[in-house]
């Protein structure tokens, strides 16, 4: 039996098949309409246009009909052999198999390459300082892609990303800055912007690059686009002096870069939110001869190293009107420093949890500070002289390498506990390490041995072995999105 209103229903659902043949007939019409109207409103549109710019009309006319009559194949852009992907008529047809793999159906006459479907979050350079050129390679597979040459004088090499990990840009001994595009794997710039450069930095919006120098000193900053010059910042700190060695030049939040004078016992903040006129804020008598320096990863905390005497100067850049404190002062007083064959590089600094894990210059040991009182919690027996004292991305491991003669060696440090729980002896010349950015593994260059070998973190098994020129530095993508890499 029926219920209230069931015939009414019927009714309804009746009349629907009529109502949308009517809907549908109508559209049809309105599109016809419309399309007539275009049709006929085209040639008067273009004979108006060829009416009030005649020159102007044709040479569009001519433009169009040679982009459609030009041959297939012609001013292809050119991709490295590792990165060949499908062609441009077949992308868009790649179907998936039954075993997982793609396949590509086989498209028309335009075969113009375009880049692979790849990104650059796995990418990564290694430094082969010995004959000026880089070695692009890829984390997942732990590979070697492509070898890029003709970057000069790499003997203390440095490397920062664009943000989207498309670029990388490197500094090298000679006063080179050279922006090497890692899809197409191969340079698209390259100035020499002094004569003797010690590392740089990209800025927070990832606009400016900015170069330490030694020689004629200061810092110059450069357009990431073009590598045209926008700002030179001459480290002036006496009237009666040169210009100061800059080194530790970091990014801060803010567009803000930070660096210290060698000379001039200095560390100098440069506001470059207008590139034309930066701002420079100067903190003076930070001590001897700052060497190199840290920020911490939220950009609060700039530390700068002092090779001159025992100790570090730490400036608060949430609040730079306090001025610069001096952490660990006389940390060796009363003891014989040992001779320093490697200069320590600070900004491998290990920041783990609410600690800073430090080397102590010309002491074999590993400083450890509170973040909370900075102020000295531990002290850490090493093999010798540390030279990068890095933590692994979680903060759980500390892993150190070293100066001559204990350069074949890296040892390994839990944090929580702060003893070494592992020693590893790749090779001669570990000169760095760079974690994956999860830290599952690390990458060390082992520079007499001609090699690069990668690590489980976990299980401390070596896991690859790659050959490379005498290799320095490593450098992966994911330092893009952290301050101060």
């Amino acid at each position: 039996m029926a219920g209230p209103g069931t015939e009414g229903r019927k009714s309804v659902t009746r009349a629907t098949p009529l109502l949308l043949a009517l809907g549908l007939a109508r559209f049809a019409t309105l599109s016809l309409t419309l399309t007539l109207s275009l049709s006929q409103a085209a040639p008067a549109a273009q004979a108006w246009a060829q009416e009030q710019h005649p020159d102007q009309t044709q040479k569009t006319l001519e433009a169009q009909h040679q982009a459609l009559t030009q041959e297939p194949n012609q001013a292809q852009p050119q991709y490295p052999a590792w990165s060949q992907g499908v062609t441009s008529s077949q992308a868009g047809k790649v179907a998936d198999n039954r075993d997982g793999s793609t396949s590509a159906e086989s498209g028309g006459a335009n075969t113009i390459p375009c880049p692979p479907p790849r990104g650059t979050g796995d990418l990564g350079i290694i430094v082969e300082r010995a004959t000026g050129s880089l070695l692009l390679i890829e984390t997942t597979g732990n590979s070697v892609l492509a070898r890029i040459e003709g970057l000069g004088d790499l003997s203390h090499a440095s490397a920062v990303f664009s943000r989207d990990g498309r670029h990388a840009y490197v500094f090298g001994r000679d006063g080179a800055l050279t922006k090497v595009d890692l899809l197409a794997a191969r340079v698209v710039n390259r100035v020499i912007q002094s004569g003797n450069a010690i590392g740089g930095a990209i800025s927070q919006n990832g606009r400016l690059i900015a170069v330490a120098n030694y020689e004629p000193g200061g810092v110059r900053v450069f357009d990431a686009a073009t590598l045209e010059q926008v700002a030179d910042i001459p480290a002036l700190y006496a009237p009666d002096k040169p210009a100061s060695k800059a080194v530790g030049l970091v990014d801060a939040p803010g567009q803000r870069f930070v660096f210290s004078l060698w000379d001039g016992g200095e560390i100098w903040v440069a506001d470059l939110a207008n590139p034309a006129q930066p701002q420079v804020s100067r903190f003076k008598d930070i001590g001897k001869q700052p060497y190199d320096d840290l920020i911490t990863p939220d950009g609060r905390y700039y530390l700068a190293g002092l090779f001159g005497e025992d100790g570090l100067a730490l400036l608060d850049l949430w609040h730079p009107e306090l001025g610069v404190k001096r952490v660990l002062p006389g940390y060796g007083r009363g003891e014989q420093p040992l001779p320093v064959y490697k200069m320590p590089h600070l900004e491998g600094w290990a920041v783990a949890g609410r600690r800073v894990f430090v080397p102590a210059i010309g002491r074999h040991e590993v400083l450890v500070i509170d973040m909370d009182t900075w102020t000295e919690v531990g002290r850490i027996p090493v093999a010798g002289q540390p030279v990068f004292v890095m933590a692994r991305p979680d903060g759980r491991q500390i892993w150190v390498n070293f100066a001559l003669p204990d350069n074949d060696r890296v040892q390994v440090i839990d944090a929580e506990c702060l003893a070494i729980v592992q020693e590893l002896r790749p090779g001669k010349a570990v000169l760095h390490m760079e974690f994956e950015p999860r830290g599952e593994e690390v990458w060390l260059s082992i520079r007499d041995e001609d090699r690069v070998e990668v690590y489980d973190t976990q299980t401390f098994a070596r896991v690859a072995s790659l050959p490379a020129s005498k290799p320095s530095g490593i450098f992966l993508t994911d330092r893009a999105h952290r301050t101060g890499f």
